[in-house]
């Protein structure tokens, strides 16, 4: 098999990958997270986590990220002699998912933690419902960040696998 037909495949699993995990996200910010946070610490019983719900939603997005993630760095390697032009698309996308996973670590699992242990918390006082507020409405912001980066990964994917092949393999 040859260097560009692998980096095809590994493109293919990366716009594939990308579209899956952006369109789940949107649709999770959309109605889950807008659901959870409406009114917190009350509507935090709304998380889609625990015994009510069967599969949570790291349950989805972690084999879907590492697809992405194998995709795209899969395509990086496997185009690594290609023009700077076209290499771009592929360092963009390999980027924007290692991004994503740094800031889904360092951003939103202390957040989650938070968010979790005032589901089961006494009654807070009113500084720690002022505090479940702010932390909710900064996930949620972070979260449309967390869209957007996905969206520069998957139009990079997209950019990528949409140039001929013919116009990325060096002349020999």
């Amino acid at each position: 098999m040859t260097r560009f037909r692998l980096l095809r495949m590994f493109l293919w699993l990366s716009v594939v990958a990308w579209c899956i995990g952006a369109n789940a996200k949107i649709y999770d910010l959309i109605v889950l997270a807008c659901a959870w946070s409406a009114s917190p610490p009350e509507s935090l019983s709304l998380m889609p986590y625990g015994a009510r719900f069967p599969v949570g939603p790291g349950e989805f997005f972690a084999p879907t990220s590492g697809a992405t993630l194998i995709g795209a760095i899969g395509a990086l390697i496997c185009g690594w002699r290609t023009p700077a032009s076209y290499r771009v698309w592929l360092f963009s996308s390999a980027i924007l998912i290692l991004a994503l996973w740094v800031f889904t670590i360092t951003a939103f699992w202390p957040s989650n933690h938070a968010l979790f242990a005032a589901v089961s918390a006494s009654p807070i006082t009113a500084e720690g419902h002022a505090e479940l507020i702010r932390r909710a409405h900064q996930w949620i912001a972070f979260d449309w960040c967390r869209v957007a980066m996905m969206l520069g990964g998957f139009v990079s994917a997209v950019r990528a696998i949409s140039i001929p092949i013919r116009d990325v393999t060096p002349e020999t």
